[in-house]
């Protein structure tokens, strides 16, 4: 495996490359150009910029976090078109700038949802959390304007200020749409991009649906084993593969993470880990912890155990952090827990290396 670490880039990012490149065990950045329109095609040269960055501090950076699908792609508007373009000539320049591999969402709207940026634990460290019964009641302004009020002053991936406005025009362009028809949204976009991305040898991992439940009404269409296989069946390539997250798939305990891990690896089409642990409390009721399994619901050691069994070779982070040592920062994405998660991640990895007789 490759650990890798998300960095937001000089602009935007409190955490320094010389930081990141001290945490042990860390092999590169994760890394994506945020000054970018969404659907606009992205350049070469600041791809370039960040991987000379990142070899000056002895960190590959070889994958992509995320080229944002432009929402008209969802609708299946007839503008798509110019706008898988776009991508395709992102995925071109990514690959003259050495980029392997690219994460990538299809959630309508909103590419993540919590109701608490700052829960406080036990322990007085503070958490993302999720509570359904919060949203009860509340328009999807309501929780875009409690997500930027408690960001910390930064700005979040896909809560950007000028893509919130958009939001009442949004929803009434996905009044009707359910998820046999973001799904054919979908494989039209795949037939078209990923081909060019095998060409260029770029996987491309879809991030499931950040909870894997309808909020809003809006469609959800990468929540389960049972929509990954049809998302895999949509185009027969390695390149059409999948980031597993622990902490979105893992917030629904019917899905056995392990399991998929096992059954999606043999198909080659895990390209991406994002691995955190949360703690469930009941259905769609959850926060995040730290990454010990011993602290949450999910069984660590079995996820980096199946990681092994299929011999998974691509990148890795750990994911979402608490917020600890009195750290202020982007939410979820301080360098103290994340540091930890890290340290935690490759020990098991060792160990089970050792046990399995690879030293």
């Amino acid at each position: 495996m490759r650990m890798t670490f998300r960095w937001y880039g000089e602009k935007d990012d409190k955490i320094t490359l010389q930081e990141i490149q001290q945490i042990p065990g860390m092999d590169g950045i994760v890394g994506a150009l945020f000054d970018v329109p969404v659907g606009a095609a992205w350049p070469v040269e600041p791809l370039m910029a960040i991987r000379k960055q990142a070899e000056a501090h002895h960190l590959v950076f070889k994958d992509l976090e995320s080229i944002n699908v432009h929402e008209d792609i969802k609708l299946g508007l007839p503008s798509r078109d110019q706008y898988i373009e776009n991508y395709i000539m992102s995925l071109r320049n990514a690959a003259k700038a050495g980029i392997e591999m690219v994460c990538y969402n299809f959630m309508p709207v909103f590419d993540w949802t919590r109701t608490d940026l700052a829960k406080p634990l036990y322990n007085g460290s503070t958490v993302l959390s999720y509570d359904y019964h919060l949203i009860a009641g509340k328009t999807p302004q309501d929780m875009a304007k409690e997500i930027i009020d408690n960001s910390n002053g930064f700005i979040l991936p896909g809560w950007e200020p000028e893509r919130l406005t958009e939001l009442s025009s949004l929803f009434e362009q996905y009044a009707g749409m359910d998820e046999d028809g973001l799904r054919r949204n979908l494989e039209y976009f795949l037939k078209a991009v990923v081909p060019v991305a095998e060409e260029c040898g770029i996987k491309m991992a879809i991030h499931p649906d950040d909870p894997p439940i309808s909020v809003f009404g809006l469609p959800r269409i990468v929540k389960n084993e049972k929509d990954l296989d049809k998302i895999a069946a949509m185009v027969d390539s390695e390149s059409n593969g999948f980031t597993i997250c622990t902490g979105s798939l893992g917030s629904n305990l019917q899905n056995d993470i392990p399991h998929i891990i096992r059954k999606f690896g043999k198909q080659k089409r895990i390209n991406f880990m994002h691995v955190r642990n949360i703690q469930v409390h009941e259905p769609w009721v959850f926060n995040e912890v730290a990454h010990k399994s011993k602290y949450g619901s999910l069984d660590m050691f079995e996820i980096m155990k199946a990681l092994y069994d299929i011999d998974f070779d691509g990148p890795i982070r750990p994911d979402h952090g608490r917020m600890i040592w009195d750290e202020e920062g982007r939410p979820g994405y301080g360098l103290f827990d994340r540091a930890l998660g890290a340290n935690y991640l490759c020990g098991l990895w060792d160990a089970i290396c050792r046990i399995c007789g690879q030293k």
